[in-house]
């Protein structure tokens, strides 16, 4: 991928997950934009997000996302000025969702490892650090 493309990219990110917190659509939850990708010919783009909830609040979301997609489209139009802007279509991004599920099971197997003890409970067992 190229570096323009990135920048593509990143920017269209940038205004669409800012403009996810004008809609008011009551079926978007918590969305977190996690990535764009935009084709070369700037006509079609794939904006991936992470939906917190169930599987239905998932589907309602994405619904409610996709009749947003107009004003979205819109708002990038005018935002970036591109030589086209790309018809938005948005897709559930599970990568969170296995990235947790991953550390879940490394956890599970791990015998008396990092699930067993919380963080920063290790005992100390030397002598006063400012003593000399």
């Amino acid at each position: 991928m190229s570096d323009r493309m990135r920048r593509v990219n990143e920017a269209v990110r940038q205004v669409v997950a800012e403009a996810m917190g004008e809609l008011k659509d009551p079926r978007i939850g918590l969305v977190t934009v996690t990535g764009v990708s935009v084709s070369r010919d700037l006509r079609e783009g794939k904006v991936y997000v992470a939906v917190h909830g169930n599987e239905r609040k998932q589907a309602a979301t994405l619904a409610g996302l996709e009749s947003a997609h107009a004003y979205l489209q819109a708002k990038v139009a005018r935002q970036l000025g591109l030589k086209r802007t790309p018809q938005l279509t948005f897709e559930y991004d599970q990568t969170v969702e296995r990235g947790m599920r991953m550390t879940s099971l490394i956890d599970e197997l791990t015998p008396g490892g990092a699930a067993d003890e919380p963080a920063g409970d290790a005992e100390f067992t030397g002598g006063d650090p400012d003593e000399d």
